[in-house]
Order: C-alpha cells, then structure tokens, then sequence
C-alpha cells in the first residue's frame, strides 16, 4: 500500500505524561511532511487537563488541528476509540504526547506500512536506565509467552496501521498496549522497525506497585482472549480438572487410611479441605460449560477470520 495520496491521520492521545506541545508539534509535522502524504492531526485531551488544552489552542492559532477534550479521565484507550470515531484517514498514526523515539524516523515506520497491516515502533538500540530496560524486558518476555505473536517493545505508543483492521478489532478497557496482540490473532500481518529512542526517553521511569499489578493483570486478560475466547471449556476445563483430581486423590487416600490404618475421619480438616477443591472443581467446569453455550448462542455473529483475496478461475473463458 503505497502512502502517497493516501490520507493519513495523525493522533496524538493526552493523558498523563506532556511534552511541550508547539515543540513536539514542529518535529512530529516536519518529519510527516517529508513523506509528500495529505495528514491531518487529531489530539485526544483525556479529562480536565488545563495545561494541556491551553497549549493546544495556542497551537490552533497557527495550525489546523482537530481538538477532542473528553469530560473526564476514560484512559487511553478511549481517548483513541473517541479519534478512531472521528478520524477521516485510510491509514492511522498513533503518537504519544511526549517523546519516544526521534520523530526523523517516522518516515521509515510509514514506508514499512507498504507490505504490513500495521507497524510498530521498536527503540533500539535501547539506552534508558537498566530499570526501565528490565521492566520493557520481563513485560515482554511475559507478553511473548501468552500469545504468539513475538514483539518486543508492546510499551511503544507509537504506531502506524491501515484503517480496515478498525473493522476487525475493537478495543475496550486498558487494552490498547495489546492492539498488535488482536490485530494478529484477526489475521493481520504485523511487523516491527527498529528506531532510535530519544533522548527525553532515557531518563529514569518508577511506577507504583499498583501499576505492575494491573500490567500482570492485563497480560492474564489478553492470555485468555486471545488462547479461550471461543474456546472458554478449554481453560475452564482444564483448571477445573486439575482441582478435581487433587481433591479426588486427597479424598480417596484418607478414605484409605480410615479402611487400611483405622484412622478416625473426625477432627481431619483435610477431608473437608479435599472435598471443597472437589466441589470446585465442579463449579469451574461448569462455568467452562456455561461459557460454550454463549459462545455457541452468539456464534452467527463472531467473525474469527480475515480474508486475504479471493481468486475466482472461470474455466469457459
């Protein structure tokens, strides 16, 4: 897909993290223009950020951009869906508001959108503290072992893809970091560009506890979508057979010492203990279950296939 005439929409979600934004604008701009497409610019404000709209109608003096100020803090992943609603383009650019990679390199992600659906960012050679490389590094590693598509900066926010995987794929709750995970598992072709990081990029990041946790979280959540979704009896299954025949085995080894050994079944938490992960086991199989009925209701109306071409040979010709 060639990118010349081709209109492109640049967005740029603003959440927590700002750079300056007339000084990000000027780079992000020059570096576009070069490529010779037709671009517009479309910030997403998430929630009351004074700074931040302030700035940009400073920029809206001397520049056409598109403003979207969402009432409140949805998360970025809103933020996108609101400018994926108003966007016009036939390929989407997806920039943070601050600095990640040399904004030069924008040019080459593009080009990459020839043969590719969409197109990460990958900063490397990477030159950020050794916490910050450690922390992308087991995020990751943790990221490649729950799906199968092997990526190794899901932390870039910066990406280019084709307009047609929007049809496809939808995204909810905090789940943009795992757009490439779902636009592969849709049968997208999705690739990486090695960029180099910027300079701003390289100082030292610290999160909060809360944070790691919801990312482990989030990886447990794209694990099952992506391994389960059409398949919940397969997980629920398996771990509900597990549970069962622990508590199985556990049941009938103290039933044996009581029939062998004489050993009184009064006063042993550990027949109640194995006939709970008995019960459970139970209940999370039937879960599963319930799980395929939905799945099998709702059927008609899941598409889990994309369709590359189709080739029709009329023989009569």
């Amino acid at each position: 897909m060639s990118t010349q005439n081709t209109k492109l929409s640049v967005i740029i979600p603003v959440t927590d993290r700002l750079d300056p934004v007339k000084q990000l604008f000027s780079k992000y701009k020059d570096a576009i223009a070069s490529t010779g497409v037709d671009y517009e610019f479309i910030y997403v404000v998430d929630g009351n950020q004074k700074n931040a709209l302030q700035q940009l109608e400073e920029l809206a003096k001397d520049e056409a951009i598109t403003v979207i100020s969402l009432a409140k803090s949805f998360g970025e992943t809103t933020a996108l869906n609101a400018a994926f609603s108003t966007a016009s383009g036939e390929i989407y650019l997806t920039l943070p508001a601050y600095e990640q990679i040399e904004p030069a390199e924008i040019p080459k992600i593009l080009e990459q959108l020839r043969d590719s659906d969409m197109v990460l960012a990958r900063r490397s050679p990477r030159h950020d503290s050794i916490l910050n490389r450690a922390q992308s590094a087991t995020f990751n590693a943790l990221l490649r072992l729950s799906t199968d598509l092997h990526i190794s900066d899901a932390g870039c926010g910066v990406r280019a893809f084709k307009k047609e995987i929007l049809d496809e794929v939808k995204l909810y709750g905090d789940l943009h970091r795992f757009f490439p995970v779902m636009a592969h598992r849709q049968g997208f072709k999705v690739t990486e560009v090695d960029t180099a990081q910027a300079d701003a990029d390289k100082k030292l990041r610290v999160y909060s506890p809360g944070i790691y946790l919801r990312r482990l979280l989030d990886i447990l959540t794209i694990f099952f979508l992506v391994k389960f979704t059409k398949k919940p009896l397969r997980f629920f299954g398996m771990v509900g057979s597990s549970v069962f025949v622990i508590g199985l085995l556990a049941n009938l080894y103290i039933i044996l010492e009581r029939i062998i050994w004489g050993v009184p079944l009064a006063d042993r938490p550990a027949l109640i203990l194995s006939s709970l992960l008995i019960v459970l086991g139970i209940q999370i199989i039937a879960i599963g279950l319930i799980g395929e009925i939905i799945i099998f209701t709702h059927a008609k109306d899941i598409k889990e296939y994309k369709i590359k071409n189709i080739i029709s040979y009329d023989k009569h010709q």
